[in-house]
């Protein structure tokens, strides 16, 4: 019976351990920045974080892996694109989406100079 307890216990002690491991490893970084033809974006991971309570899966894995050295994939499928889709940045920047539409908010997102 101590056996099994002390089994028990460090299985769940592990996997304490491992969220707490875990958690520190994927602290995201705050901002992240794309150099396009019409001016660098700026995502700011912080902000759009905290819009989401702390809910990487909003985003994590549905539209981005939560992988630093994933590639993001990104250019390929934005604006009309991702919107239709609902993929990427567009999955929320649509018409009639959780935040504003690409259409005619470019400088929201591409800062020149």
């Amino acid at each position: 019976m101590r056996t099994l307890i002390a089994c028990l216990f460090a299985i769940s002690l592990g996997g304490g351990l491992g969220a707490w491991a875990q958690d520190k490893i994927l602290t995201p970084p705050e901002k992240l920045t794309f150099t396009t033809k019409n001016g660098n974006v700026t995502f700011d991971h912080a902000a759009h974080l905290k819009r989401e309570k702390g809910d990487c899966t909003v985003c994590h894995e549905k539209l981005f892996q939560r992988d630093a050295k994933a590639p993001l994939n990104f250019k390929a499928g934005l604006h009309k694109t991702a919107e239709a889709a609902q993929t990427s940045c567009g999955s929320c920047h649509r018409p009639g989406g959780a935040s504003f539409e690409t259409k005619g908010n470019c400088a929201k997102c591409h800062m020149k100079g």
